[in-house]
């Protein structure tokens, strides 16, 4: 069924207006507007727990043309604000899929915009910056919705990582799609700490052989280390990590007492117990086609992010070094602690969507807990 033109409009703080067509909910979502430039996985991308506050500009031209499967989410839920895009397909063609792009976003109640210029959209993000914004079908004022957008409290100095975090523990053995799990002797007792954490890491610790746990956020370290854990993972997540304090003072309690692996946020959080600072990006990481250059190796990473924080490269004292850095805007990408058995990347190595050059990790992980 062709989704019906109903009139939308988004506004940005600045002012700026662009108008479409409604698909999705009816109503209004309020944001930080980015752009993700990945070419495909947008329901990976919607269903990923750091968008928590987010508005998402996908800059593929169409999006919703393969559907949507209960497959190939990467939480129990959409996470994002609103969705922005070029042209949704009415029709989705693909074997797997069980309802429209559309039909999914009416059900979680995701409002969406069709029929604008994204390209001059994500143009003006890149050189204005990222900022709130207001997507409605209810109130088609410019001037009351850029007033909204202004109201908005943004991203600086919020907790976002109670709303996405799981409230109970709970075990993971789902392992990835379509590979083999590695032969091990030993399973690896690993607890992984859910700031926002995609289903895609849990199943890749699984394919390497770990044994998984995943805990709630405001998790005591006392009652991780009561399990005497081979490895914590920190995960993902929503939001500005500075304003994760409890999150912060647990990881600080971890170092030189177990291996840690951070992702994302958690190299993030990482950081910031080790004496580092973070910093907003300008419009941030979103996408599947960033280049990561591994200062060791020289070898460059194409690699799937998404953040708009990033760990303030000269910012640590000797002890921790920077091991992988942003080929667009030399931000850093990875670090390692020189005497301790930790290590962090900005990026994400479970890939989902992909690419797959950073999957090495998780075996890097289980290597750093045997030894």
């Amino acid at each position: 069924m062709p989704i019906s033109k109903r009139p939308a409009m988004l506004v940005l703080a600045d002012g700026t207006v662009f108008a479409g067509t409604a698909f999705g909910a009816d109503g209004e979502a309020v944001g930080e507007v980015v752009f993700n430039t990945s070419l495909s996985g947008y329901q990976e991308i919607i269903t990923d727990p750091s968008y928590r506050g987010q508005i998402v500009t996908m800059t593929a031209p169409q999006i919703g043309n393969c559907g949507v499967n209960p497959e190939d989410v990467e939480s129990s839920r959409p996470w994002i604000e609103g969705l922005v895009v070029k042209e949704c397909s009415p029709l989705p063609s693909n074997w797997r899929a069980k309802q429209s792009l559309d039909a999914y976003l009416k059900e979680w109640n995701v409002v969406g915009i069709e029929g604008l210029d994204t390209r001059a959209l994500t143009k003006h993000i890149r050189d204005s910056g990222a900022q709130e914004g207001v997507i409605s079908t209810v109130d088609l004022d410019a001037k009351r919705l850029a007033a909204k957008a202004k109201a908005s409290p943004g991203l600086v100095g919020r907790d976002l990582v109670r709303d996405v975090t799981c409230d109970k523990p709970y075990s993971w053995t789902e392992e990835p799609w379509g590979t083999a799990l590695e032969s091990v002797k030993t399973r690896p007792q690993v607890i992984v700490y859910d700031f926002g954490v995609k289903r895609n890491i849990l199943r890749c610790l699984v394919g390497v052989g770990c044994h998984v746990r995943v805990v709630p956020a405001t998790t005591p370290a006392s009652d991780v280390l009561e399990l005497k854990p081979d490895g914590v993972v920190l995960s993902n997540g929503p939001g500005d990590p500075a304003a994760v304090k409890y999150a912060i003072d647990t990881v600080r309690e971890f170092v030189g007492r177990v291996p840690l692996f951070g992702i994302c946020l958690g190299q993030q959080l990482l950081g910031l117990a080790l004496g580092g600072t973070t910093s907003k990006l300008k419009f941030g990481h979103h996408g599947g086609n960033q280049p990561v250059l591994d200062l060791a190796t020289q070898q460059v990473t194409i690699t799937s992010q998404n953040h708009g924080f990033a760990v303030d490269l000269d910012s640590f004292g000797s002890d921790v070094e920077a091991t992988h850095v942003n080929l667009n805007d030399r931000t850093l990408e990875g670090l390692r602690h020189k005497k301790l058995p930790i290590f962090a990347v900005q990026y994400h190595p479970e890939a989902s969507p992909g690419p797959h050059d950073a999957g090495y990790l998780f075996r890097r992980f289980v290597e750093m807990m045997n030894a």
